[in-house]
């Protein structure tokens, strides 16, 4: 199945494009739904992510299918997929690689570069938050120019690359917190909650009996970075971007755009890569929607995930119980879909 490359310049280029998108993603998707229960906004935003490009944190509690869901993805997309679970005494060089000294067939030695878990397709960071500010510093250089450097050795991660972390939001001894910095690097911070009551005897049934699901690969990199094309084929009407900005601006106190809430309890609002991430994503549901143009319902659609993770309550906010997506609704209950 061929994805096209090149701009559609007819309504049915731009139709056809938009369905063989969308028929792809489905195929991906159901394979995954084969081994994950529920969660479907959580499989939707992941596939999203992988799709615009972009790296995503996943937060839950233990148990949930986290670690589950992403492996799943690796094998249904046939990427090359590593785990990494990090530790306070993880160094960069356990995850970016270092060079060994192995013994040559004459008896000599040379030094070997050996590549780390960081150097794959798709990286699974488990329990990112555990991993130091050293540890996280250099995750940070493969999430943004996707390159790891070693010394005066620079490698470039081959495409398509995505990092896809996972923090508890309780357990807290022994971490430590993202800086606001590689938040930021994350297209999209998705929350992992509870299954409903009826999805836990699916569970049971899938994982306590003797069939266990096996995984094809029913995509691949390369079908991936076609669709990726494809996404930042879709046009943007003046009017989406324009109302993307006006919700990022709505994060930042003291804005022309920002409501009471924001201005009393925010300390930091989003930066322009949360306008950038509503733009991708916003593509992304527009062709899963079968349409090859963006709304603003599809940018609207797209903010709490994009932006949760980029607006910092403060002090003030935290005593009052205040939480980031509660701040988000304030902004898109201030700033309707058609002002």
């Amino acid at each position: 199945m061929s994805i096209p490359q090149s701009s559609p310049v007819t309504a049915d280029d731009a139709r056809a494009a938009a369905d063989t998108f969308r028929s792809t993603y489905e195929v991906i998707r159901a394979e995954v739904c084969r081994a994950m229960v529920g969660q479907a906004d959580v499989v939707e935003g992941v596939l999203t992510a992988i799709l615009a490009g972009g790296h995503v944190l996943l937060e839950g509690v233990p148990g949930l299918g986290k670690t589950l869901l992403v492996a799943t993805l690796g094998k249904a997309v046939e990427l090359d997929f590593s785990r990494i679970q990090f530790t306070p005494d993880m160094m960069p060089a356990d995850i970016q690689g270092t060079s060994i000294l192995v013994e040559t067939e004459g008896g000599g030695h040379e030094l070997q570069f050996q590549e780390g878990p960081l150097i794959s397709s798709l990286v699974l960071a488990d329990e990112i938050n555990r991993a130091t500010p050293k540890t996280q510093s250099a995750l940070l250089e493969a999430m943004q120019e996707r390159q790891v450097t070693i010394g005066r050795r620079t490698i470039k991660l081959v495409e398509p690359f995505c990092v896809m972390a996972t923090q508890n939001p309780v357990e807290q001894e022994g971490t430590y917190p993202l800086p606001e910095a590689q938040l930021d690097r994350f297209l999209m911070k998705l929350v992992v909650g509870y299954p409903q009551e009826e999805e836990y005897l699916e569970i049971l049934n899938r994982t306590t009996g003797d069939a266990q699901a096996t995984i094809r690969a029913v995509s691949s990199g390369a079908q991936i970075l076609a669709m990726r094309a494809t996404v930042r084929q879709v046009p943007v009407p003046e009017a989406v971007m324009t109302h993307a900005v006006q919700l990022v601006m709505g994060t930042q106190p003291k804005r022309k755009y920002s409501p009471a809430m924001v201005n009393e309890f925010v300390a930091l609002g989003s930066s322009p890569r949360g306008a950038q991430a509503l733009i991708l994503c916003g593509k992304v549901r527009a062709l899963l929607d079968g349409r090859f143009a963006v709304s603003r319902d599809d940018i609207r659609a797209a903010a709490p995930a994009v932006l949760r993770h980029r607006v910092l309550v403060n002090f003030h906010g935290m005593a009052e119980g205040i939480s980031p997506d509660a701040l988000i609704d304030a902004v898109l209950a201030h700033i309707p879909a058609n002002a």
